[in-house]
């Protein structure tokens, strides 16, 4: 099987920097990323958050003294009273090259779908991944991926809590997936990609047609012409002016937010309370964001 040609990697030649934990996902990365010809630089995060982490680090930089390949250890703390891989995703962002790429493959594609329907994720969240470049290998089965980092000689590093249901997306891939290959009589996970794909393609078309409104910012708007739009539209606008940032991360409101913030428009109450400490007030038909 030619795994390249489902891989949407940049030119060859082209240096690029890679996470690789040295689990099989990221090892395929980086087997694939030299086969197609990238100048690579290799970056492994140690959280120290397991015993043997530091035996990942050093099993990494073997690997690219094998392959000739830079190789760069970050460490980082992570607060295990929190949720922890919110925290360390969080981490790594902060450490790694802005663009690193990732081994993500279409079964991280299927169940960041379901975790992100389960949390009540609008369009957005059920098109992830999408023509997001730090992912190649979101064309890829893991199992096929899986199977080429074997046969390359490679022994991949095995991280035990990929099996704890103490973390929600371990029970999305051991518990849920199985379930739903049950009840529709196959392989679930191209139909959510392929139904991913379709989402962020109707997107792009919502973007477009909306990009006039998205120039409206959220103190220049006239409630009387906002309570005039469509439901949706009017929605659609609000869940890009009230969303927040943290850690690089945008979070759109909730619906129960916008749903608040809707009838501040529309002039049914004059004030409503966001996350964040943020008030959206109603005055002489202007908006305001505290």
């Amino acid at each position: 099987m030619n795994l390249l040609a489902n891989c949407d990697f940049p030119d060859a030649g082209t240096s690029v920097d890679l996470a690789v934990s040295g689990g099989p996902d990221s090892l395929g990365l980086l087997l694939l990323a030299l086969d197609h010809g990238l100048v690579v630089t290799v970056h492994h995060v140690d959280h120290h958050a397991r015993r043997a982490s530091g035996d990942d680090a050093h099993f990494v930089r073997e690997v690219c003294e094998r392959f000739g390949v830079e190789c760069r250890v970050h460490d980082v703390v992570v607060d295990a009273t929190g949720n922890f891989e919110a925290l360390a995703r969080a981490a790594r962002r902060r450490v790694l090259p802005e663009g690193t790429l990732t081994g993500h493959t279409m079964d991280d594609l299927a169940e960041t779908v379901l975790l992100n329907m389960m949390r009540g994720a609008g369009l957005e969240g059920l098109s992830p991944m999408i023509d997001d470049p730090t992912k190649p290998l979101r064309g890829l089965r893991r199992r096929d991926l899986h199977y080429f980092v074997v046969g390359s000689g490679l022994e991949p590093r095995y991280d035990e809590t990929n099996d704890s249901t103490a973390h929600r997306r371990n029970r999305v891939r051991h518990e849920l997936l199985p379930v739903m290959n049950d009840v529709a009589g196959r392989d679930v996970v191209p139909l959510l990609a392929r139904q991913a794909r379709v989402v962020h393609e109707d997107t792009a078309w919502l973007d477009e047609l909306t990009r006039g409104d998205l120039a409206v910012g959220l103190e220049d708007a006239d409630c009387r012409e906002l309570s005039e739009w469509p439901p949706a539209r009017l929605t659609r606008w609000l869940r890009v002016r009230l969303c927040t940032s943290s850690d690089e991360e945008t979070y759109p409101p909730s619906a129960d937010e916008v749903a608040r913030a809707l009838k501040v428009v529309r002039g049914e109450v004059v004030a409503c309370e966001l996350s964040g400490g943020r008030r959206l007030a109603r005055r002489a038909q202007r908006l305001t964001l505290d």
